[in-house]
């Protein structure tokens, strides 16, 4: 599959921007703005808020633009990018941040650190920093932080403020849209099947997944958002 750009939604206006205007346009969009406005002044609690550009590392096409609470931990980031695009067999995880491991099973033997520290005590606008899923079939993120603000406190949540829209892959038989991806052929650059064709593909119904909107398409036994 090529690297193709893509175009996202901003959940807020729902407009639609690529990923290179999708930060500019966060950055002003008026309905953002409005939805950041408390409701009450002197109860309203504010706390510090981080905005992150997540992309995949081999395939930038897929990507997310989150905000969360500068209190929030590495362990609350992980779950997730793992129920959103990740999460398959329970697979072991880790953040790199400026050299520093943080694993979801930190082994002090290998100078890991435990993921329950809080995101912005580590990492500041402008840095970028990498996820890895599954040490095995590999899923790799890159995370940038884009800007941080001071906003109305909603708990420890993670908020989605764009992603993309899912990339048009074509069946490679027909040049109809891909629905399924053969979990072998992907690492040869191929698989990539409609329905009829996935039928009659070589290597068996067994090795075939569906054609999902994340980074971890076709790899391990990855069917989709927990």
């Amino acid at each position: 599959m090529s690297k193709t750009s893509t175009k996202g939604i901003c959940q807020f206006c729902q407009g639609e921007f690529s990923k290179a205007a999708m930060s500019r346009h966060l950055e002003a969009c008026t309905q953002r703005t409005a939805a950041a406005v408390p409701g009450n002044r002197k109860t309203t609690k504010t706390t510090r808020l981080v905005h992150l550009l997540v992309e995949g590392r081999d395939l930038p096409q897929y990507w997310m633009h989150l905000e969360l609470p500068a209190e929030a931990t590495l362990h609350t980031l992980d779950d997730f990018l793992r129920r959103s695009w990740l999460e398959c067999c329970g697979h072991l995880s880790k953040f790199e941040i400026a050299g520093i491991s943080y694993a979801s099973y930190p082994d002090p033997e290998f100078g890991d650190k435990s993921m329950r520290v809080q995101v912005g005590t580590i990492v500041g606008p402008g840095q970028q920093f990498f996820h890895e899923y599954d040490f095995g079939t590999t899923t790799e993120l890159r995370l940038k932080v884009v800007a941080e603000r001071e906003g109305e406190a909603r708990g420890k949540s993670i908020q989605v403020l764009a992603r993309n829209e899912a990339p048009l892959i074509t069946c490679e038989v027909c040049g109809k849209p891909a629905t399924e991806v053969c979990a072998q052929c992907i690492y040869e650059g191929a698989g990539w099947l409609c329905e009829v064709c996935a039928e009659e593909h070589e290597c068996g119904e067994e090795m075939l997944l569906p054609v999902v909107n994340s980074p971890r398409v076709g790899m391990c036994g990855y069917t989709g958002p927990a």
